[in-house]
């Protein structure tokens, strides 16, 4: 997410570090940088045009140009422009004691019917009774699609495939909700390839009968302007409560996160990340802020593993820590934890410094070391995880190497770093989950997982992104220990 405008910023602003201090020259070579990575990433010319000029007037200001350190300076007012420019967020769903209904709607393609499903996941998780209706009858499939929905939820689905009116069926839909006790109504209205007028019409007619409590539109982040675009003239239409953007975990540039709330005044309420029905998250613009700039966003990751990890099992781990205790079985317990929040370099960008990492190891790399690990250490005896560094020989190492398909070499490697990796854990007993958890994967990141991520580990510490020399360099390192291995397994 952001990844190429977080490059492009960082280096716009890298362009005027170890300057003694920000002059007028300076400060409009640093902003046509940013300028040029603020277009390339989509946003609006005229959301750029403000936004720059609004930072080089700051930044040009007396107590800039007179800070012990400007650069830092001026990396705090990028920070806070991001933040007015994305923000003021509002949050609260405004339900009300009897029913509340809330009206999506969107073009085909933006992920509508699917957000219906994840907004409803989230309501219910609030405590509310939640019912879905299929209001698109445009496209049957959608009317499935949902009920598919539903069903894998737990969500009540209101649908009528019969029916040809959605201004009806929607008001069906209400009444049989206060009937059966449900508080929260959701309507799928229906999409198109495009704006047109029959179906603007139709979404107002629903509006005006319904008087929807909240109504928010769906859009595709990896349509860029465009998406800045309908959400103007939907909001034209229908006067927009919010807008739930989906795909940001894609390719997209991240310029319509940045523009529609300046280009239409509804803000971004929502942002689904991700295909799975729990992938929905509110958006809150000082954090995506600290993303873009590399600041990391460690709440997200925070609220996060609050909801997904098992909160038995971490406190059971908790308590074995203090005792002193941390054995193979705990460590594999904790990689299937951290696997919970996601694909490992996603959970990497949350973390402040850590860019360096998510650009060198792909998901594909880190979850094939991550199952390797795993592998050897099914492949050991209850005996033997406990204690690997006194109990596994050559013979043990041979017959786990054989049981785990890899070589010999490998199980030394993860005996041999186990035990410094232990002591860290123990050491960090009185951590809460989420900073252990980080230090595991900085440690694991500078050995367990790849031998050429030493660079990167020392890289972590400073902030600094790798080199293409650097990243040059441990892709060689990488392929020379993949050969090695391979060697070994023939052998």
């Amino acid at each position: 997410m952001f990844e190429s405008l977080q490059e492009s910023l960082s280096s716009a602003i890298r362009t005027l570090r170890g300057r003694g201090k920000l002059t007028e020259a300076n400060m409009q070579e640093g902003m046509a940088l940013v300028q040029r990575a603020l277009l390339e990433a989509d946003v609006s010319i005229s959301v750029v045009k403000q936004f720059t000029a609004e930072v080089s007037r700051q930044a040009l200001g007396e107590k800039v140009l007179k800070s012990l350190d400007p650069t830092k300076h001026l990396i705090g007012i990028v920070y806070n422009e991001l933040v007015k420019l994305m923000g003021p967020v509002d949050h609260s769903l405004h339900l009300k004691g009897d029913v509340s209904v809330l009206m999506l709607c969107g073009l085909q393609g933006s992920g509508k019917t699917t957000t219906c499903g994840k907004l409803g996941r989230m309501i219910q998780q609030r405590g509310r009774q939640v019912m879905l209706v299929a209001a698109d009858l445009q496209r049957p499939a959608a009317i499935d699609q949902l009920q598919v929905l539903g069903g894998q939820l737990g969500l009540k689905v209101f649908a009528d495939p019969t029916a040809s009116d959605p201004v009806a069926l929607c008001q069906a839909a209400v009444r049989q909700a206060k009937q059966g006790g449900v508080s929260v109504v959701i309507l799928d209205t229906a999409g198109r390839l495009h704006i047109d007028a029959e179906l603007m019409e139709q979404l107002r007619q629903i509006d005006r009968r319904l008087g929807p409590d909240q109504v928010y539109l769906v859009v595709d982040a990896m349509t860029g302007q465009d998406a800045v675009n309908s959400a103007k003239a939907f909001n034209d239409a229908l006067e927009l409560d919010g807008v739930i953007m989906t795909k940001l975990d894609g390719d997209a540039r991240g310029g319509a996160a940045l523009s529609v709330k300046a280009v239409t005044g509804v803000p971004i309420k929502f942002i689904g990340t991700g295909e799975h029905l729990d992938a929905l998250e509110e958006f809150h613009p000082d954090r995506m802020a600290g993303r873009i700039l590399g600041m990391g966003d460690v709440l997200t990751l925070v609220e996060q593993a609050q909801q997904k990890l098992d909160a038995e099992e971490l406190r059971k781990q908790e308590e074995k820590l203090r005792e002193g205790e941390f054995t193979l079985d705990d460590f594999k317990k904790m990689l299937s934890q951290t696997k919970r929040l996601g694909p490992l370099n996603k959970i990497l960008s949350f973390l402040p410094g850590f860019g360096g990492l998510t650009e060198m190891f792909g998901d594909k790399d880190v979850e094939s070391d991550m199952r390797r690990l795993v592998g050897i250490i099914d492949a050991m005896t209850l005996e033997e995880r406990r204690n690997p560094s006194e109990v596994i020989d050559q013979s043990r190492r041979r017959r786990i190497a054989a049981g785990a398909g890899v070589a010999p070499h490998d199980v030394s490697e993860l005996v041999k770093q186990f035990e410094p990796m232990a002591d860290m854990m123990r050491r960090m007993a009185s951590l809460g989950p989420i900073e252990r958890m980080r230090a595991m994967q900085q440690l694991s990141q500078g050995g367990l997982l790849d031998p050429g991520a030493r660079l990167a580990k020392q890289k972590i510490g400073t902030g600094k992104r790798l080199t293409s020399a650097e990243k040059a360099k441990l892709r060689k390192q990488r392929e020379k220990e993949e050969r090695r291995r391979r060697r070994e397994q023939r052998k």
